[in-house]
């Protein structure tokens, strides 16, 4: 978990040192443990009024396609720079048409031990056809949970946020500058 000043700079970072004429506009950049995930808006496809949706989806598609094969070396020397820097992979996205395409990004393990009850939530997730393996079953959940719960979700990274700065302040926290003075001076 990353504070939100952590977050602005990171976003910061990408914003100055990706070309300037990548993206019509940084839309996101989101982290976690593993991974940054940027994605920013591309221009879309000029088309007729009355395109047909299948005319108008080949388009974006195309575009799409045409873009991350255009892009694919600037791209990857920022990721390549980032990943040093910030020590995750770094995967690219784009925006189109008010479509949202990822490209090729991080699908981390996760560790888990379920019990019989929770297997079987899975087990009938796959024998619907909502899910094609236990792994997408429980990707399905989490996405479900965390459509239900953003606003809670937001309120627990806000207070796991407010820890991170309560821990800082501890008494293994490095002094401020000031402090190291006050103390220095009463010492004389």
């Amino acid at each position: 978990m990353i504070t939100t000043e952590q977050r602005e700079k990171l976003r910061g970072w990408f914003a100055g040192r990706l070309p300037d004429d990548l993206f019509e506009e940084l839309t996101e950049v989101t982290v976690d443990r593993e991974e940054i995930t940027v994605i920013g808006r591309i221009p879309e496809p000029r088309l007729a009024e009355d395109a047909p949706a299948a005319e108008r989806g080949a388009a974006l598609e195309s575009r799409v396609q045409e873009f991350r094969e255009r892009t694919r070396e600037d791209r990857m020397a920022v990721a390549r720079e980032a990943e040093h820097r910030f020590r995750r992979k770094v995967s690219w996205g784009v925006e189109c048409g008010g479509r949202r395409t990822l490209f090729t990004h991080v699908a981390a393990p996760v560790m888990t031990r379920l019990r019989q009850p929770e297997r079987q939530v899975l087990d009938t997730l796959i024998a619907g056809g909502v899910a094609r393996s236990r792994s997408d079953a429980l990707a399905w959940c989490v996405r479900l949970v965390q459509r239900h719960t953003d606003d809670w979700l937001a309120e627990l990274r806000d207070s796991l946020e407010h820890v991170q700065r309560v821990r800082a302040q501890g008494p293994d926290a490095e002094p401020d500058q000031a402090d190291h003075a006050e103390h220095t001076d009463d010492e004389e």
